[in-house]
């Protein structure tokens, strides 16, 4: 039990404080969170005819399905269909539009999203126009978001396959538009047989850049994933980083130990850019009681909380906090830490995130809490 929850055991939020309250999301991928009837209206105007299903709600349906395999590999066939309908720029225009629109009307304040560029070529487009167009769609978003109320900034994160070999020029494409919406970089795909170190020198071009770079290790694969991440690579960030739970010890009297990479971690405030739901369906975790997030939260590792795919997971940035409120009786203040925790990581200047944190988000969760103090108080009159 966190210090909050003794402290204030009845602030646990309620669904729609959950989705009213402001969110950071650090990882979330742009072909992963679609909307199915998009998905159908895109697949439609390109002549795209494999898709499974021919309704919105059932394609739905089937790529939650899909994704339930409790396999990364299988995971990871489900954006065969996104990608196929995302290689113009008109759609991609759209999907990174909707994306932000989607996000700003859940709560999220600043988000992170990422994309492989090298996904997106089938019909033409160059690697800069891709870009283009996604970050000029991120842009329409946020005006769209703005006029109906909510307001949300969102910067991107070109992503490099690890089985391709394209990492440096992906990297060297992130880094010339470091300054018109790009905020970082990342390296995704299957783990096993594709250890990061093979991508060196795309890490080290971007040190020498004082660039930003996160990378996925320790989703499928475990401990050396996440040691050659950060030792080898030199990663501000890891994606996921489940499995460093295999670095601690619980023993039965409740005493806890940390090995040496797990303590480094701790240590050095390496962000964990954690996602519950989809942890379940690739297999990296059993349930969202027995999801590593609870010890690591109780032992103070720079945890955030995150989506992943939107679209494979069925979910939402308030949908991954219901969840972990309902298992672990996460309080208003609980949100907060995970909250500010992930915009101190954020990929943006730090007077930037200084700001987003005592302007936006402080304000947020303390205008929820006296909200639910005063209701809290009229119940007790009766």
């Amino acid at each position: 039990m966190t210090e909050s929850q003794t402290l204030q055991p009845a602030m646990t939020p309620t669904t729609d404080q959950i989705r009213r309250a402001p969110k950071v999301l650090l990882h979330d991928h742009l072909d992963g969170g679609l909307r199915p009837a998009t998905v159908l209206e895109l697949a439609r105007e390109q002549g795209y005819d494999r898709l499974p299903e021919s309704d919105a709600a059932r394609l739905g349906e089937w790529f939650r399905a899909a994704a339930d395999s409790g396999s990364l590999e299988r995971y990871l066939e489900t954006f065969a269909h996104t990608c196929a309908v995302m290689q113009t720029r008109d759609a991609l225009f759209r999907v990174a539009s909707e994306c932000v629109q989607d996000l700003a009307a859940d709560g999220v304040v600043y988000a992170e999203v990422r994309y492989a560029p090298e996904q997106h070529l089938e019909a033409g487009l160059t690697l800069e126009q891709v870009v283009e167009a996604v970050n000029d769609g991120f842009r329409e978003g946020e005006r769209l978001a703005v006029a109906a109320g909510h307001r949300i900034r969102v910067g991107a994160l070109l992503t490099a396959m690890r089985h391709a070999a394209r990492a440096l020029e992906i990297a060297e494409l992130a880094n010339r538009h470091r300054d018109r919406g790009v905020v970082g970089f990342d390296i995704a795909g299957a783990e096993a047989g594709f250890p990061p170190t093979r991508h060196l020198d795309a890490f080290e071009f971007l040190k020498r850049e004082n660039n930003h770079f996160t990378i996925h290790a320790g989703e499928a694969f475990g401990l050396p994933s996440i040691w050659q991440a950060l030792q080898w690579c030199g990663a501000d960030r890891l994606g996921h980083g489940v499995r460093i739970i295999d670095d601690i010890t619980v023993a039965d009297d409740g005493t806890v130990t940390l090995g040496r990479l797990a303590a480094y971690v701790r240590d050095k405030r390496v962000p964990l850019e954690m996602c519950p739901t989809s942890n379940l369906q690739t297999g990296a975790a059993s349930s969202y009681a027995e999801h590593p997030i609870g010890l690591l939260r109780r032992l103070r590792f720079r945890v955030t909380v995150n989506t992943d795919n939107r679209l494979m997971s069925g979910t939402s940035m308030s949908r991954e906090f219901e969840e972990l409120v309902q298992v672990f009786r996460y309080s208003l203040e609980d949100m907060q830490w995970f909250t500010v925790n992930a915009m101190k990581s954020a990929f943006i200047p730090f007077d930037e995130r200084l700001a987003m944190i005592n302007d936006v988000i402080k304000p947020g969760y303390a205008a929820l809490r006296s909200e639910w103090l005063f209701f809290s108080e009229l119940r007790s009159r009766g």
